[in-house]
């Protein structure tokens, strides 16, 4: 693929995943997201139907071709959504300190009693424990637990009405992370060509293989934490993931608001040691739902993620459904690139001590690391058919752009979410003079270098072998090495 005239390379390094939905799903809003700054896109499969969901996907790949830019897809999948039952005359008041039953008995409930539709979560209570209903507005303590009704305490009450959400943040509820719809879903996704697949509803590390074990490999795996219970495994599940995100929202009503940010930390700090990319998303910029401006503490939230290392910051209500989707693209990317740009940046953003595994491969990322904060260079090009080789490079979150060359289009799709990475489709090498001469008509042609300047080059012998990375070049660039060539 070649770069389009008309789209300038992104100066900064951290991502932006942009939510779909009503308000942004038409052809030329999307392309209006890519150009305000959006790198990815996410597809909401918890609304929407599947002819929809398939309109802006191919929306997506039609941009695509014409801006000749590798364009990155996540489908989200819902995941089991915990609900009480209906109520006589559509809703029922609660007072504070009252007793109210949680029952197998499907009719409408009242003041007293409701329908609980999800007999995993009848065996998985014990006294004491909290539920929390409508995002966390009402709350319920647990007196006597048993096998076909819950006796509660109304803690915090108010007005219940049909359907409304559940939460147990307190135990492990005996359910798998997909339902039937997310099955569904998920060889839709599959099907259309998704890059990324982001798993909800995630508990043990047990929800992640089985996820990954129905992708097959045609899609990446993004485990959201959004469930106490997963903090307790959050190494396990990183490890058999490709990615994580720290979703704050289900997050933020299962734990004490307090404690949120400290474990967004702690995620983030746990991915980046794994070198698995890592996602910080839900409310970042939510005033601008309604308002063409956030609010400062809105800023200094997107912008702690970015000092982070977050490879990639995300919004949601704020493109799916708000009245200002392009300006919030446009203040996130605002916000971002003035992080990077300020002179502490490098020092925060490696707080976090990456250090290499025992492997030729990680060694040679490492060096090119220390290599650009030594040698003047103007980027990293590395030729990789998996990705793995952009992955180990962006962990140690260099101080110049990582330029990823993959004969593979998936691949290039599937870094989008890597910080630092620049994919481009090109074809394949097959030789050491091949890559080199490669490796400098690229960084020409997309603006990532100049006469006299260097780049560092990195790859594995033989060529096309992935997981082979044992070759690393510092490359001069005479400025003439597209003079005369096509291709």
């Amino acid at each position: 693929m070649r770069v389009s005239k008309t789209i300038a390379k992104r100066s900064r390094k951290v991502k932006i995943l942009a939510t779909l939905g009503p308000a942004s799903n038409s052809p030329e809003m999307i392309e209006k997201l890519f150009r305000a700054g959006a790198d990815a896109f996410r597809v909401n499969m918890s609304h929407g139907e599947h002819a929809t969901h398939a309109a802006t996907i191919n929306a997506i790949r039609q941009i695509e071709t014409k801006l000749q830019r590798p364009i990155t897809i996540l489908c989200d999948l819902q995941g089991p959504k915990l609900r009480v039952g209906t109520f006589e005359g559509g809703k029922a008041f609660l007072k504070h300190g009252q007793h109210f039953t949680l029952d197998s008995n499907p009719e409408p409930g009242n003041d007293q009693r409701a329908y609980l539709p999800h007999k995993e979560i009848f065996a998985a209570l014990d006294k004491g424990q909290r539920l929390l209903i409508d995002d966390g507005k009402m709350v319920l303590r647990v007196l006597r637990p048993g096998d076909a009704e819950i006796l509660c305490s109304v803690e915090v009450g108010g007005f219940i009405s049909d359907r409304k959400g559940l939460n147990v943040p307190d135990s492990l509820v005996p359910m798998a992370a997909l339902t039937e719809k997310d099955r569904r879903d998920l060889a839709f996704a599959l099907d259309m060509g998704a890059d990324w697949i982001a798993l909800s509803f995630v508990q043990r590390p047990d929800d992640v293989a089985e996820a990954r074990s129905l992708i097959g490999g045609r899609a990446a795996l993004i485990a959201k934490i959004e469930k106490p219970a997963a903090l307790a495994s959050l190494e396990a599940i990183i490890e058999l993931s490709d990615a994580v995100m720290v979703a704050r929202g289900d997050l933020g009503v299962e734990m004490a608001p307090e404690e949120v940010p400290v474990m967004q930390k702690r995620i983030v700090e746990t991915a980046r040691r794994s070198g698995k990319p890592v996602v910080v998303a839900t409310q970042m910029l939510e005033s601008m739902i309604t308002s063409p401006s956030p609010t400062r503490a809105e800023v200094s939230d997107v912008a702690n993620a970015v000092y982070d290392g977050a490879d990639a910051v995300m919004l949601s209500a704020e493109t799916a459904a708000g009245d200002w989707p392009e300006l919030a693209v446009g203040m996130m990317d605002r916000i971002a690139t003035q992080v990077e740009s300020d002179p502490g940046y490098a020092a925060r953003v490696h707080f976090i001590e990456t250090l290499p595994d025992a492997t030729t491969a990680d060694a040679l990322s490492a060096a090119c690391s220390e290599i650009a904060n030594t040698v003047r260079v103007s980027a990293i090009v590395c030729f990789t058919l998996s990705g793995s080789t952009a992955r180990r490079v962006a962990r140690e979150r260099p101080a110049v752009p990582v330029m990823v060359l993959t004969p593979s289009r998936e691949t290039a799709r599937r870094v989008g979410l890597l910080w630092g990475a620049y994919p481009v489709v090109t074809r394949d090498i097959g030789s050491f003079e091949e890559m080199i001469g490669k490796g400098k008509r690229m960084a020409l042609r997309h603006g990532f270098g100049e006469a006299g300047g260097r780049i560092i080059a990195l790859a594995g012998v033989p060529f096309g072998t992935p997981g082979s990375t044992n070759v690393l070049h510092i490359v001069t660039l005479t400025g003439d090495e597209l003079k005369g060539y096509k291709g």
